[in-house]
């Protein structure tokens, strides 16, 4: 199996096309302005030493090289080994609310961006357990289905903004139904969502959908983010708010009422999201409570193989360094770079 492992360093390949056509049209140009002289034919008896192929010899093997460093760049991996790795652990499924009012600024930077921070670092925590990522609004979907790959984890949540779900609102209930029919149905460990979110619940019955999924052995545990007194919800781009149909400025606040009821319906716990570290340590106790479940999962070893196209490309630019534009005599006589 042959992979990058640094393969945004590939969309620098789309300078290839561009010099490409520089370079046809520099050659254009050039040939233009030598029909202002003479016929072509006749120019070339009164040059004879000018090649015609050897500079694009050259720059043939410049983009070569060009594309070779790039591609070093992107750091290509070749599998070495696969291994089945032994776990013990939980079914923990993430949940997020990405809705507007998570844009709210009342927790440094906004309240999005500290909730995938948390969750960063409990991913970090759940080295042993399965996670999966759940997003919603007013819809509900899964970001990231079950899985032991933590760094798949980490990187869906990098991508995680607002406007995934065009469909606003703050379907609590909805993604708690989500999040239990998403874990895997033959349970031999502790299953937990943890729900991260400011608990303005515009859309369904969160409370009954956390009892439900208590009634399956699933707790529900909530972080509840943002400030109870509450902010005003910025507008991307701008320095304006949000405002409702009135013209008045919307101002989102954590319920905590909610969340408690939510997370007390769920037999999980709330936490209020004022210093990350104190929540994962708590969250911590809780997963270690949890009974752990016997699992398996498929750990991939990569050997770096960037050295290769370093190489290569190395070798070709000693070709073009050496090349000379001009003819080479003895070669001309053994006729490799043009016809007599």
């Amino acid at each position: 199996m042959f992979i990058f492992a640094a393969p945004k360093f590939l969309y620098l390949l789309i300078i290839i096309p561009i010099l490409i056509g520089l370079y046809i049209f520099v050659q254009v140009r050039q040939r233009k302005r030598f029909r202002l002289f003479g016929n072509m034919a006749t120019l070339e008896t009164l040059m004879p030493n000018v090649s015609k192929y050897r500079p694009h010899v050259k720059f043939g093997l410049s983009m070569i090289v060009l594309i070779l460093m790039i591609l070093a760049l992107a750091r290509p991996q070749m599998l070495k080994k696969q291994e089945k790795v032994r776990r013990h652990g939980i079914e923990a499924m993430l949940v997020l609310d990405i809705s507007n009012s998570m844009l709210t600024e009342d927790i440094a930077p906004n309240r999005l961006e500290y909730s995938k921070m948390l969750l960063s670092q409990l991913i970090d925590r759940l080295t042993n357990d399965k996670t999966g990522l759940i997003v919603f609004a007013g819809d509900a979907f899964i970001q990231m289905p079950i899985t032991s790959d933590n760094v798949s984890a980490k990187m869906f949540l990098k991508t995680i903004k607002p406007e995934l779900i065009q469909r606003q609102g703050t379907a609590i209930g909805s993604a708690i139904d989500l999040a239990v029919q998403s874990f895997d149905k033959t349970k031999q460990q502790d299953r937990a969502i943890f729900l991260i979110t400011d608990a303005e619940n515009h859309e369904d019955n969160a409370v009954e959908a956390a009892k439900t999924a208590a009634d399956k052995n699933i707790s529900v545990n909530v972080i509840g983010v943002g400030n109870p007194n509450g902010s005003p919800i910025p507008i991307a781009g701008t320095m304006d708010y949000m405002k409702d149909k009135n013209g008045n400025v919307i101002v989102s606040k954590l319920n905590e009422d909610l969340g408690r009821q939510i997370a007390s319906a769920g037999n999980g716990i709330y936490l209020r999201a004022s210093n990350s570290s104190t929540v994962i340590r708590t969250l911590e106790k809780e997963i270690d409570k949890m009974q752990k479940g016997e699992f398996y999962s498929v750990s991939d070893d990569y050997d770096d193989k960037f050295y290769i196209p370093v190489w290569l490309a190395l070798f070709l630019l000693l070709i073009e360094y050496f090349m000379l534009r001009r003819k080479n005599k003895r070669l001309s006589r053994i006729n490799i770079f043009e016809k007599k």
